[in-house]
């Protein structure tokens, strides 16, 4: 599988190719009974692509048990003027809209956006309390946690969620975390490999909180970190041993296929298979299973980004083939139980 070149880079990759995507469909559904909760998943409408309601149904629709989801921050409908800090609500606004639609028994069997996980400042410290509670109101009774992204890395072309390092472990974040904690909500937390420290640290000043590292730890393997799999693989190896000895900690499986870049899904002729694809996945999300156990590791889809690389039933396909060897109740922890426990569905 060859690595992206460096133009394959966050932010270039909408909108998904859909008859790029048929090419490469996979009819069998693996254990199609074993119920799911997508723990990660986005809704947005933007200018080159929309992924809503209908879509996301759309692919839900194509097989899998879905039982429920978790929507995650993704900057979508924020509200256009008012105070900056309170901007972010529009977005919880939006999702708690589709979730009551869902939840009205019209479009299936799926609850979308049963949790909803939006964004608020952490750094406003103690003043950040009124924004949770609103939203906290406006998500009628889905509104589970934060992310406050603090991936940033020193080369422009890796792309970066933060304005600059170290969020996490700045005072003003720390006093933000723990009025999020107070309130009984998650932080999902977004980092590269190379920050693992800062959640490490983070998470064993604060052992109360409940925070969720997405994405496997962050990946990277384009940009200065091309041709170096090895090397990164060990590193990331370490922080997440160190990491996996914090209690307070959960680990979300999923979200590689960009940043992790084991595949150049934009030269590829068709998409890889769920069997290509958990092999090249496998060393990474295994240690996990094998460090954190099942029941601190929960699969995401995040959608529709990974669509930029593989479908909805591959996909999850790729995540039962990595947890074949899985005892019954190790499936159902890493698949439904460990989300609707940490999520609190």
């Amino acid at each position: 599988m060859a690595v992206p070149s460096q133009s394959t880079r966050f932010g270039h990759i909408y909108p998904p190719d859909e008859a790029w995507l048929a090419r490469a469909v996979e009819e069998v559904v693996i254990e199609p009974d074993l119920p799911i909760i997508d723990t990660h998943h986005h809704l947005w409408q933007r200018p080159d692509h929309r992924y809503l309601l209908h879509e996301l149904l759309n692919d839900l629709g194509r097989g899998h048990y879905v039982t429920a989801t978790v929507f995650l921050q993704c900057h979508a409908m924020y509200r256009a003027d008012g105070p900056e800090e309170w901007r972010p609500i529009g977005e919880t606004e939006f999702v708690a809209g589709i979730a009551a639609m869902s939840d009205s028994g019209s479009y299936g069997r799926t609850r979308v956006a049963a949790g909803i996980v939006g964004f608020a400042d952490l750094t406003l410290g103690d003043r950040v309390e009124p924004v949770l509670e609103a939203h906290i109101r406006a998500a009628g009774g889905r509104f589970r946690g934060v992310r406050h992204s603090g991936n940033w890395d020193a080369d422009p072309i890796i792309g970066n969620g933060a304005p600059g390092p170290d969020i996490y472990r700045r005072p003003d974040f720390r006093a933000g975390l723990a009025r999020l904690s107070a309130l009984g909500l998650s932080l999902d937390a977004w980092v590269f490999f190379t920050q693992l420290e800062d959640v490490i640290d983070l998470a064993r000043s604060h052992p109360s909180s409940n925070i969720i590292v997405g994405h496997v730890g962050g990946v990277l393997g384009y940009g200065p970190y091309a041709g170096r799999r090895d090397e990164v693989y060990a590193a990331w190896k370490a922080s997440i041993t160190e990491l996996a000895k914090c209690a307070n900690v959960t680990m979300k499986l999923g979200g590689m296929m960009m940043r992790a870049a084991l595949y150049d899904y934009k030269a590829a002729q068709r998409p890889i298979s769920s069997e290509e694809l958990a092999a090249a996945w496998r060393p990474y999300m295994e240690t996990c299973i094998d460090l954190f156990g099942a029941r601190r590791c929960m699969f995401e889809s995040n959608f529709p980004v990974e669509k930029m690389g593989i479908g909805w039933v591959p996909l999850w396909n790729t995540f039962k083939r990595i947890a074949a060897g899985a005892s019954d109740d190790e499936k159902h922890a890493l698949f439904h139980d460990t989300a609707k426990r940490i999520y609190r569905l």
